[in-house]
């Protein structure tokens, strides 16, 4: 199996206007917009990691059908409507096809042909299967091993691919509904539709891995309505927040956005009832630790159980010995799971790479944000041992020359170089363009540390652990004295990207300053000029903030980390500005995220490009972009909260609530956020703010919660 974190090439371009991307868990089937799968495209039914099939096509009569339409019905599951050409000298054909597909640890698809004609019609349909068994970042990367072929089966109505290469063993089971006559790859049904009538049947492929057949999560005879998926996704579709406002398109936002969240969660067998979020789709249906903490932290306004649920499960999968193989260190977090090396549906049959600095204060971060939404005391104290064996982590094996900082640098070449969130490989840089070289300490990283010593500092002042309390406390006063010494590039007026192995700054203009904001580390003096930085031309563009300034070398805003704009990066530096004060700002971020999503059909990707609003008039979308992408889709849930200014401290019965409206939104009325075991409303018109379903004894408090505390 390939290294996906070491790849440093260009990506092939999947446009999504011409395909169709279904997902379920840890299965995604990529398609052109007639249903048919192209061999030499980027498509085809993926599982675990692995291609299963690499080729679909469909002919009626010789021709391939006419495509009329293509939807999504749900995130796993579409239906195509096509038509047979129309015989010579005729504008219509009678024939109408439909493509009922449902995707779901392998794949169905019904197949319906319908005559609309007065007299019997003959239908020679044909399925032509292929598949290679390419490894997931092989075929995203254009580079398709084809030295060893599948093994074909064609006997009893049934297709049997197998594959063996050393150890790794695949296989795919194609089975249909009806009688089919089979010859190498080829399925072929000749049938007579009466006229006003249909035929149908249903092709299943079943996964093999290890000679396990995998059951599929939909199967042929047995109705799709009451499969898991449309049952989770219904419950899930019931406790969203519901919005109502005269900014037409914030509706539109908010629901977009909780759909494809909806559509990222991943269930492990082994804990049903625990979800995490896969990164994005199509490429990253899987677990990673800074996306989905980051994700589940944006979320908080729809489902805060969604938050425990990834800690649960990276608490499970924490770092317990040194392995540089795969950067594991005692105590470390995990920054990636692949699902491709066994047959288990757990997520304990993944394969774990930990090279990431910022997944594991981030883990205390999260927990301690928790506590303060007044999630179950009980089951946040379980992982509260998991949050110090992260700080040890953080104090040992991360602050790699004991000055205080948390460095990273890979233990081999098979590991990422760059180990923060902007993790290409010239992602970190020089202002003047250089690379640093490692162990790189970058800015946002420590302003995430900061964040998880007060966070534990508050859990052992709840405990009346006065000594852990005044400890914790201390190390986050010195990391933060520490923090605007080092960090702060005196002759420029702007935070470091970071630092380099020999302490020279990083001095690149970058967005990273205003996750720094985001946390509190920035010292008040310093916090007008950094949102004065982040607000500047060359890093608004007017929808977003840039990932690098126009100012620096290397500048290129349609490249993956040096210009362009990502939705959580902005939306976190929304939120920055907004802790410190610094409301117009916010708002101006927040709305061009708004109206980025409008242009987007409501829906934020990954990235786009960082070209300036003022040259073009739209954003231009980053080629190839995951949509939907996780904490994309939950930047407009942490912007809502951030024009809230939305701050629960429960178990001390409080809430700090002040909503300052955009100028473009009147009225805004928000129902079933989660807080204190209700579904409470918060209603904002013409100034005033109305709360609803508050319990009586938390005090609602009509202020912004003061920018430098975490109390």
């Amino acid at each position: 199996m390939s290294e996906p974190w070491t790849y440093a090439g260009e990506v092939p371009v999947l446009g999504t206007a011409d395909t169709i991307t279904l997902v379920e868990g840890s299965a995604f089937a990529i398609s052109g917009r007639s249903g048919d799968m192209a061999p030499n495209l980027p498509q085809g039914l993926f599982f675990r990691d692995t291609r299963f099939l690499s080729r679909l096509e469909l002919r009626v009569n010789g021709q391939a059908p006419e495509p009329l339409e293509a939807e999504p019905v749900d995130p796993f599951s579409a239906t195509f409507a096509l038509r047979t050409r129309p015989r010579p000298g005729r504008a219509d054909s009678p024939l109408l096809l439909f493509r009922h597909r449902y995707v779901g640890r392998g794949m169905r698809e019904d197949i319906v042909i319908r005559n609309y004609g007065d007299e019997p019609s003959y239908c020679s349909l044909e399925l032509l299967f292929d598949t290679d068994f390419a490894d997931l970042f092989n075929v995203k990367e254009g580079r398709i091993d084809t030295d060893v072929a599948p093994a074909l089966e064609s006997a009893d109505s049934q297709l049997v691919f197998r594959y063996q290469r050393g150890l790794t063993r695949r296989g795919l089971r194609v089975s249909f509904g009806q009688p089919v006559q089979v010859a190498a790859n080829l399925a072929s049904f000749e049938v007579i539709v009466p006229p006003q009538e249909a035929w149908q049947t249903c092709v299943q492929l079943t996964p093999i891995i290890d000679n396990d057949e995998i059951e599929p999560r939909h199967l042929c005879g047995q109705p799709v309505d009451h499969a898991t998926p449309r049952a989770r996704l219904a419950k899930w579709r019931s406790q969203v927040p519901a919005v109502e406002t005269d900014y037409a398109d914030l509706k539109g936002i908010v629901t977009r956005s909780a759909e494809d969240l909806g559509a990222l969660r991943i269930f492990d067998p082994d804990y049903p009832e625990r979800a995490v979020f896969a990164a994005g789709a199509p490429w990253f249906m899987t677990l990673f630790g800074r996306d989905s903490l980051l994700t589940s932290w944006m979320a908080l306004l729809v489902d805060p159980d969604l938050a425990l649920g990834v800690l649960q499960t990276l608490a499970r999968f924490q770092g317990t010995t040194v392995d540089p193989r795969f950067d594991e260190e005692p105590g470390k977090i995990l920054h990636e799971m692949r699902l491709g090396g066994a047959s288990s549906l757990s997520l304990g049959g993944g394969q774990v790479y930990y090279g990431t600095a910022d997944a594991t204060p981030l883990f205390v971060m999260l927990l301690g944000e928790l506590r303060r939404w007044g999630l179950a005391s009980e089951l946040v104290d379980s992982l509260l041992p998991h949050a110090d064996r992260a700080l040890s982590w953080v104090e040992g094996y991360g602050d790699r020359d004991g000055d205080g900082y948390v460095e990273y640098q890979r233990s081999s070449d098979r590991g990422l170089a760059n180990q923060g969130w902007k993790d290409s490989w010239d992602g970190v840089r020089f202002q003047d363009g250089r690379l640093p070289r490692p162990p790189i300490a970058l800015c946002e990283v420590q302003a995430y540390v900061y964040a998880a010593y007060l966070a534990r500092a508050y859990f052992a002042l709840e405990a009346q652990d006065m000594e852990a309390h005044n400890r914790y406390r201390a190390k986050a006063l010195d990391l933060k004295a520490a923090f605007n010494r080092d960090f702060w590039v005196e002759d420029k007026g702007w935070f470091a990207m970071g630092l380099d192995g020999e302490k020279n700054q990083i001095d690149a203009l970058t967005s990273n300053i205003g996750h720094c904001l985001w946390t509190g580390i920035v010292d008040t003096d310093k916090a007008p000029i950094v949102a004065d930085r982040l607000m500047a031309r060359d890093m608004f563009s007017g929808w977003g903030v840039r990932t690098l300034s126009e100012s620096a070398v290397g500048y290129n805003p349609m490249s993956y980390h040096c210009g362009s704009v990502w939705p959580h990066d902005s939306a976190i530096v929304a939120a920055g500005l907004m802790r410190y004060g610094f409301v117009d700002e916010a708002v101006r971020v927040v709305m061009g995220l708004f109206e980025a999503a409008r242009f987007q059909g409501h829906r934020l990707p990954e990235l786009f490009g960082g070209l300036a609003r003022d040259d073009v008039p739209f954003p231009v979308p980053y080629p190839s972009s995951c949509s939907p992408q996780a904490w994309a889709a939950a930047s407009p849930l942490l912007c809502l909260r951030t024009i809230l200014r939305l701050d629960p401290w429960l178990p001390h019965g409080k809430v700090w609530l002040d909503p300052v409206l955009p100028p473009a939104i009147g009225y805004l009325r928000v129902e079933n956020i989660p807080l204190a075991g209700r579904r409470v409303t918060v209603e904002v018109s013409d100034g005033s703010t109305k709360v609803e379903g508050l319990p009586p004894d938390v005090e609602l408090i009509q202020q912004p919660r003061h920018p430098l505390t975490a109390a």
